[in-house]
């Protein structure tokens, strides 16, 4: 068991008595060895610059569950740039962006999609439903079984949030 503020010496006891298992575990899973060592590595990251966190009593079900979470964020970051890439392709190849313009795009729609995951599941999906669907607050609010009063906090909120995620649209 580890303490609530593991010591340097605790930290390196977690990793020299996991690190193995928790790579083999991934590498099981993912069938690539260079993602596997990576969540691994920031596993062990997240860990460590922990401020405060429960005592460890089954480090390797904690462990586990960090890297799921790891890797929720790794493929929801794929996603992002695979649909983003695909709408792309079928933009006309005039109105094509730069490959600088994509980059930005790429690390917006990363800090947005961040920006979402502090939500709440329905200020998330209200977003989502108003953004990329086009469903007016009415459509929304029957959908997630709830008020269109709601609906425009849930909207209010999650706007804001995005637009402070992207700093150059914050500054401009």
């Amino acid at each position: 068991m580890l303490s609530a503020h593991p010591s340097q010496s605790d930290f390196q006891t977690l990793y020299r008595e996991h690190h193995g298992w928790l790579l083999r575990w991934l590498k099981r899973r993912l069938h690539d060895a260079g993602l596997a060592g990576d969540l691994a590595q920031d596993t062990f990251i997240k860990v460590l610059v922990a401020r405060s966190h429960d005592d460890i009593v089954r480090p390797r079900p904690f462990l586990a569950t960090i890297a799921r979470r790891l890797l929720a964020n790794h493929c929801r970051r794929e996603e992002l740039e695979r649909a983003y890439v695909d709408a792309l392709l079928h933009l006309p190849q005039a109105s094509a962006p730069s490959p600088e313009s994509m980059s930005i795009v790429l690390e917006s729609l990363q800090l947005i999609d961040r920006a979402l995951g502090k939500l709440p599941a329905k200020a998330r999906s209200a977003f989502l439903m108003a953004h990329l669907e086009g469903l007016s607050y009415a459509e929304i609010a029957v959908e997630l079984a709830t008020s269109t009063h709601s609906v425009k906090k849930y909207l209010a909120k999650a706007n804001l949030l995005c637009f402070f995620a992207v700093p150059d649209f914050a500054a401009s």
